[in-house]
């Protein structure tokens, strides 16, 4: 670092004296994307989305839909390398004005209406491109010219007015080269993670179905219903909990404040059921990857409330069933098979699978013994520990490029243009 630097007032406060404030007006050229009728998609020449670059820093050439295009369309919604494609709309605010850097020519591809291309026609280096539209200071600026109604928006005279900070060519370079470093590291990590859980994956697969055994068990393994296991839970909430929550099927269990973003529950819950750490809910709403909902234990709360809609239940003897072993046996999924019994002979109402808390609790399933669930219980655990140490080392490198982002991208710190 090079802190020997002097400072002068800018626009946007104090920066070196040999940086500048520019309008993205004067760096380059905007340009909305292309929108074409619903008979137009699926045939035709390479269209890039907002699914293909929504918080995704860089785009390369890659197999994306299709759209009929003409060869002038083609000419002048194209994409070059070095173009910036913004997120022009967004559901959620912080989503609005995101980059993506284009980091080879896309031939014949044109770009969504949901996107505005930036093509610059003034001296920017390429790598800092992908992250200098990413400081948090310019991002509130964005964020500040964008405008709501359904979803939030930033539209080009808000873009080409937002001034930015710049240093001379050689320290965007250098700055970019150390941005790149922790991106390279995040990369790296996110990847062994994603190696990681699908390991965990396969290896859940494998012991939850008995299909692979841990070498000191070898007896059989018993079918019974669930009402053998477990006990319905039906507590009313008499003691008036607001710890409302909702289940999601990725999430778990999830305050309705925090996943809708407002309470949606009545104000009076005494008829809600009330569930204590350890219970099980079984949500009937289906979703994408979770067409016949989701199980979940509760472990974040000593209690919390939730909807009647719910199947509830404890298990009957915890000196017999292990509770860890049975959150990773509906994590699996393993009442799938009987529940699509259920849904295919109930149908489905208003999202909802019509399964009745009389069939679910007749469900079949097959377990191991006591000792054999603790076992697995114990050796899918560390798995699992195996990749939230992982995840705390990304969140690491993440806040960490952050902080460099925040003192690198202002001028706060400086690098030394000739370090290797």
């Amino acid at each position: 670092m090079n802190n020997n630097t002097t400072y002068k007032d800018s626009p946007l406060g104090k920066i070196p004296s040999d940086w500048e404030v520019k309008k993205l007006d004067d760096l380059g050229e905007f340009k909305n994307g292309i929108n074409k009728d619903k008979e137009e998609f699926g045939h035709g020449y390479p269209l890039v989305g907002l699914m293909d670059v929504f918080d995704i820093p860089k785009v390369y050439n890659s197999n994306f839909s299709l759209v009929n295009t003409t060869d002038n369309e083609r000419r002048d919604f194209d994409l070059k390398t070095g173009d910036v494609l913004f997120v022009r709309s967004s559901v959620k605010p912080v989503g609005v004005g995101l980059t993506t850097l284009v980091c080879e020519d896309i031939p014949d591809a044109t770009f969504s209406g949901f996107l505005i291309r930036f093509r610059n026609n003034t001296k920017l280096d390429f790598e800092f491109k992908a992250h200098c539209f990413l400081e948090s200071n310019f991002r509130q600026r964005l964020l500040n010219k964008s405008t709501i109604s359904a979803n939030t928006n930033i539209n080009q005279v808000a873009l080409k007015s937002l001034q930015i900070i710049l240093p001379p060519l050689p320290e965007q370079t250098r700055i970019a080269e150390v941005l790149s470093a922790w991106d390279k590291a995040i990369c790296n990590v996110q990847a062994t993670i994603d190696q990681v859980e699908q390991r965990n994956k396969w290896l859940m697969q494998e012991l939850l179905s008995g299909k692979r055994r841990l070498k000191e068990f070898s007896g059989e393994w018993k079918e019974v219903k669930m009402k053998d296991v477990f006990d319905r839970v039906t507590r009313k909430n008499t003691e008036n909990n607001t710890n409302v929550v909702t289940i999601s099927a990725q999430r778990g269990f999830v305050r309705q404040t925090d996943f809708f973003n407002k309470n949606i529950a009545s104000e009076i819950t005494d008829n809600y059921f009330l569930v204590e750490k350890g219970e099980f809910c079984y949500n009937k709403s289906y979703s994408n990857g979770y067409p016949w909902g989701a199980t979940k234990r509760l472990n974040d709360y000593e209690k919390a409330v939730v909807t009647t809609l719910y199947i509830c239940f404890k298990i009957k003897d915890l000196k017999r069933s292990s509770g860890d072993f049975f959150e990773h046996f509906f994590e699996r999924n393993s009442l799938d098979r009987g529940l699509t019994k259920i849904a295919h002979e109930g149908g489905r109402a208003h999202g909802l699978l019509n399964v009745t808390p009389s069939d679910f609790f007749d469900l079949k399933i097959t377990i191991p013994g006591f000792e054999e669930q603790t076992a697995i219980a114990q050796v899918l655990q560390a798995a699992a520990s195996e990749v939230q140490v992982l995840r705390s080392k990304l969140d690491k490198l993440k806040e960490q490029k952050k902080g460099l982002m925040q003192v690198l991208l202002t001028g706060k710190k400086r690098l030394n243009v000739n370090s290797i």
